[in-house]
């Protein structure tokens, strides 16, 4: 998370993006648009090792697993996962390891830009962006005060955690 603090921006509400909550916010970049989730999923920021183990017959969002200080955690390729046209990784290029129900994974970014706070006011409701992103894995895009567009991703359900999660309930 050291990493994330690095590049943490506060942006100051204006006007009417002061109504409603806030939401913390990483900000990454996936394909030359960006891409936001809530930080509070976000365990912590590593550069990409020079190996990955890759997993036999796993689906091809799944680039493998990396050893993270003793624990073996399943990397997901997000360029794959949301069919983003491919391209080398490049030195900017990132594996943000994430925590949901204390479960960890991380996903492959081209890069990570800030950490941002997004307040209600900014979030539109997601529309049908494309064909490759449905829309219910979005939770909204936010607009900012200096034109960007940040599309707000619900990673529990662009990877069907819970779904995971069930099943692995269920088969014990």
């Amino acid at each position: 998370m050291a990493a994330a603090a690095a590049v943490k921006e506060k942006v100051q509400p204006q006007g009417k993006d002061e109504i409603g909550g806030e939401q913390i916010t990483l900000v990454f970049a996936l394909g030359g648009e960006d891409y936001g989730l809530d930080v509070k999923y976000v365990k912590e920021i590593v550069r990409i090792p020079p190996f990955i183990t890759r997993v036999p017959n796993a689906p091809s969002s799944v680039r493998g697993v990396i050893n993270l200080r003793g624990s073996i955690v399943p990397v997901f390729d997000m360029r794959q996962k949301m069919e983003v046209a491919g391209k080398d990784l490049t030195d900017e290029a990132r594996i943000v390891v994430l925590s949901w129900n204390e479960v960890l994974f991380g996903i492959i970014v081209d890069g990570v830009r800030e950490v941002s706070t997004i307040y209600d006011g900014q979030i539109e409701p997601a529309p049908q962006l494309s064909v490759s992103i449905e829309r219910k894995y979005l939770l909204g895009v936010a607009k900012r005060d200096d034109g960007r567009l940040i599309v707000l991703l619900d990673l529990p359900v662009l990877f069907g955690i819970d779904d995971i999660l069930d099943d692995g309930r269920t088969a014990n």
